[in-house]
């Protein structure tokens, strides 16, 4: 009886927690928002999860640096859309979710789930 709960304690329940964590963290919204600019580069990255991660290029004013901006894709779909769109100006509509344990989920804290062209 003994070893059944020390392999509970040992194995399962730090299983258990990472899960719970996750899921908390990928279902929880800290912010959303739209972020528009130039998408730079996008690529598909990871040795086992695979995600998109782009690099995007936020402009103020003509003449000062642009701010870069990191995200995530997790949807093959919106991935697409936004490789049908580099070098042009799009919107991105992002969900940003903390304290993701892990970055086989993606290597920011910013997803991305929709994509616009912007105006000019």
């Amino acid at each position: 009886m003994i070893g059944i709960l020390a392999v509970v304690a040992i194995i399962v329940l730090p299983i258990l927690y990472i899960v719970g964590r996750v899921g908390v963290t990928l279902s929880y919204t800290y912010s959303q928002g739209e972020r528009a600019g130039f998408v730079q580069k996008f690529s598909q990255k990871g040795w086992v999860c695979k995600t998109w991660e782009g690099e995007m290029a936020q402009t103020t004013q003509p003449g000062v640096p642009p701010l870069i901006w990191d995200f995530t894709v997790r949807n093959d779909s919106i991935a697409t859309a936004i490789n049908a769109q580099i070098g042009k100006r799009v919107t991105l509509h992002y969900r940003q979710h903390k304290g993701v344990p892990t970055s086989c989920f993606g290597e920011t804290e910013y997803f991305v789930d929709g994509v616009s062209p912007a105006p000019l």
